[in-house]
Parts: C-alpha cells; sequence; structure tokens
C-alpha cells in the first residue's frame, strides 16, 4: 500500500506538470479559436469561411478532449465523454458540415479554448515562482557564496540586521515555500481543472441527470398505466368469472328456492328434493367463491408465504406440476402477490390452451431480484402482445417495476420469465 507521503510528492508531480504544461498549451489552443473563429465568421459571406469555422470547432474539440484527459489525474476520476450531436444519417453534406456549428458542447470547447489563457497564466506563474523560491532558498549555501553582496546596497537581510546570515535567511525562506509549496500547486491545478470541467463536462452532466430523470418519470408514468391496466383486466375477469359462475348459480338457487316454497302444500317430497339440491348449489357456489378468492389474496400466501401458495397452487393444477421454490424469507407483501398471480395465471394458461403433459415451475432469488421460470411442453404459440391473454399479465409484472418475457414457438412448447425487483 502507499503511503501518504508518496502519495502527496506523486500528486505534487501531477499538478505541477499540469500547471506548467497549461500555459502553452492555452497559448496554442488560445491563437487557434480566436484566429479561426474571427476569420471564418469574418469570411462566412464568401462561403470561404465555413470550412475554416467548421475546423476552428473540430479543432477545439480535439483539444477539449485532451484537455478532459489531463484533468482525469488531477480529479482523480475520469470525466464522461459529453454527448456531441451527430448528423441524422438521411442528411445531405452541407447540413454534416454544419452540425459542429449547431451544437451547444462544441461551442463551450470553443469558449474554453478562448478563455483557459486566463486560469493558465495565473496557475504558471504561482507554480514556477513557488517552485523557483523552493529551490533556490533550499540550496543557497550551495550556491549563494558566488553572489556578491554590495555593502552599500539595501538587501533585504542587511535591512533586517542579519548581514552575513543571509544563507540562514534565504534557507527558512526555502522551507517555508517548500511547507505550503503541495497547498498551493494543488490549489492552483484545481482551479485550472475546475475551470475546464465546468465549461468541459458540467453541462452535460446536468444534460445526462435531466435525461435520466426523464427516464424515471418515463418508467414511473409506463408503471402506473400498467398496473391501471393490469387492475382493470383483473376486475373485468373477475366480473366476467363471477357472472359466469357464482351469478347464475344464485339465481338458479332462488328460483329452487321459490318453486321448494310453492311444493311444501302440494308435494313435500318434492320440495324436499327441491330444497336438497338448492343446498348443493350453495356448497358449489360457495367452491366456486373460494376458487375465486384465491386470485385476489389467497389467505396461505398471508400466513404462510409464497412457496406453501405456489405448493397449494401446483397440488391444484390439472396438469402435474414439478415444483421447484427453495425456502426463502418472507419477502414484500406486493412482490409475493405478483409471485403468485404470475404462476397461477401461467398455469391456468397452460391448463387451458397448451396440451401440455407436464409443466415445471422454478422459483430462484438472484441478487436483488426474484426470477420466476414456468416451462411446458405443449403446442406454444403463446404471446404476451396486446389482445393475448397474457397482455394482463405482462401489465401486472411492469407494474411491480418487473420484465416479463415469452419463449413459445409453434410446437416447440412455452417458457415463461418473470424478472420481479426486491
Amino acid at each position: 500500500m502507499t503511503s501518504p507521503a508518496v502519495r502527496v510528492v506523486r500528486q505534487l508531480g501531477i499538478d505541477t506538470q499540469y500547471a506548467l504544461l497549461g500555459l502553452p498549451l492555452s497559448i496554442i489552443t488560445f491563437v487557434l479559436c480566436l484566429t479561426g473563429f474571427t476569420v471564418g465568421v469574418s469570411t462566412v459571406f464568401i462561403w470561404l469561411g465555413l470550412p475554416i469555422l467548421v475546423g476552428t470547432f473540430w479543432a477545439a474539440r480535439g483539444l477539449a478532449t485532451l484537455e478532459r484527459a489531463r484533468i482525469a489525474p488531477v480529479l482523480g476520476r475520469q470525466l464522461p465523454h459529453p454527448y456531441y450531436k451527430r448528423p441524422r444519417p438521411e442528411s445531405g453534406w452541407v447540413r454534416r458540415l454544419l452540425v459542429p456549428v449547431t451544437d451547444g458542447q462544441s461551442w463551450l470547447d470553443l469558449l474554453h479554448g478562448v478563455f483557459r489563457l486566463i486560469p493558465n497564466l495565473i496557475g504558471f506563474i504561482v507554480a514556477v515562482t513557488w517552485w523557483a523560491i523552493t529551490l533556490g532558498g533550499l540550496t543557497y549555501a550551495l550556491w549563494g557564496w558566488s553572489v556578491p553582496m554590495d555593502p552599500d546596497s539595501q538587501d533585504l537581510p542587511v535591512l533586517l540586521g542579519m548581514g552575513g546570515s543571509r544563507a540562514v535567511f534565504y534557507t527558512a525562506l526555502g522551507f517555508f515555500f517548500l511547507g505550503t509549496l503541495y497547498p498551493v500547486v494543488r490549489g492552483v491545478a484545481l482551479m485550472e481543472a475546475q475551470f475546464a470541467r465546468l465549461l468541459l463536462s458540467n453541462v452535460n452532466t446536468l444534460r445526462e441527470q435531466v435525461a435520466q430523470a426523464n427516464a424515471a418519470r418515463d418508467t414511473a408514468q409506463a408503471q402506473k398505466a400498467a398496473a391501471v391496466s393490469a387492475e382493470a383486466i383483473a376486475l373485468r375477469r373477475l366480473e366476467r368469472d363471477i357472472h359466469d359462475g357464482p351469478q347464475q348459480r344464485l339465481v338458479r338457487l332462488a328460483m329452487d328456492l321459490g318453486r321448494a316454497e310453492q311444493q311444501f302444500e302440494s308435494n313435500p317430497e318434492a320440495a324436499r328434493a327441491t330444497v336438497a339440491e338448492a343446498l348443493t348449489q350453495t356448497r358449489e357456489t360457495l367452491d366456486e367463491l373460494r376458487a375465486l378468492s384465491r386470485g385476489i389474496a389467497p389467505p396461505i400466501l398471508v400466513d404462510r408465504g409464497l412457496k406453501a401458495a405456489l405448493t397449494a397452487l401446483a397440488g391444484r393444477c390439472t396438469i402435474p406440476v414439478d415444483l421447484d421454490a427453495p425456502a426463502m424469507e418472507r419477502l414484500e407483501p406486493t412482490v409475493e402477490s405478483t409471485a403468485y398471480f404470475v404462476v397461477a395465471e401461467a398455469l391456468t394458461n397452460v391448463a387451458k390452451h397448451s396440451h401440455a403433459a407436464e409443466v415445471q415451475v422454478t422459483v430462484r432469488r438472484a441478487g436483488n431480484g426474484l426470477m420466476l421460470t414456468v416451462t411446458d411442453d405443449g403446442v406454444g404459440g403463446a404471446s404476451p402482445a396486446k389482445g393475448h391473454g397474457l397482455a394482463g399479465l405482462a401489465d401486472r409484472v411492469e407494474a411491480a417495476g418487473g420484465v416479463l418475457s415469452v419463449e413459445s414457438p409453434a410446437g416447440g412448447g412455452t417458457t415463461l420469465t418473470a424478472a420481479l425487483p426486491l
């Protein structure tokens, strides 16, 4: 492991070369950018200035890329390469030529090329001054004897009453500047680097943050829309199931009880048979209501967790189910409910449409996600697209922030995979 002293010396060398090389580079950049821009703008009306102007922007971009590479060791991190506007594939050569002129980051590169001379000049002067006094003061005892001293001069050591002790004074001065060398050089290097980062990277960072915020907003809106769609589909399915099942049985039950009431006086035996049949209808209606409630919030899922609920679900399936679900700690209620709904809906579709002989259900926790896989050996042809039976399932998974994929080639079975975030 590198010692702190070695790290300080290494960083001092990096900051020194950054400050010293900054001035000649800034002079070249200043002359190139300012001259190219001035000549290009002044001659653009005769079309000669257009390629000069575009060439200036490309040169400024190249020098900005070089500066980003130089900044990295000073700041201790690599600056991201900014986004530059690109021409459209169908654009003509004139539009392609003008793309750098219409790009905001290219103008910032040019602006940096013109004004970087100011902080680079300040950094160069300060760095050279501190290094010169440090080296000169520390080595004064070696070369100070060669410098003649005029007795009548108003030399600083004479004014301080030091006389022949000027070697001690300059050596002490050298140690003082040595002690402040690292923070001073580090400060001017950071000043230059932060000025460059402000123009060459900050705007791009802000643009990326805005893009991430927009992406997060779009994702949230998509999840909200998927949740609304999934809820609407679930409500329509529940309404259809109630109408086709329990509601019809309750209508028949009411008719049977009415008929039994009329039969009690004239034919008690027939009335008893009608009541017995009504009791059977009542039990079947309760069974159907329990089955419907399992699709909403099965008690076993709430009480005993996902594995127990899936085990019960597999036991009720009309097709043999090979369940691979290791024991795991309780998850978020929304995650468990969504996972149960995925497997339940998948097994229902397998039983109704796949003509499969066997189905495999696998549940795995991978990192920060829960992976569900339902595979059958049926006829295939399933699709999660809108208008198909799996569309509501895809919306349910998306509303939970997950992803659903379906592989179902014709005649090759179906593999449904859902990834849910934890």
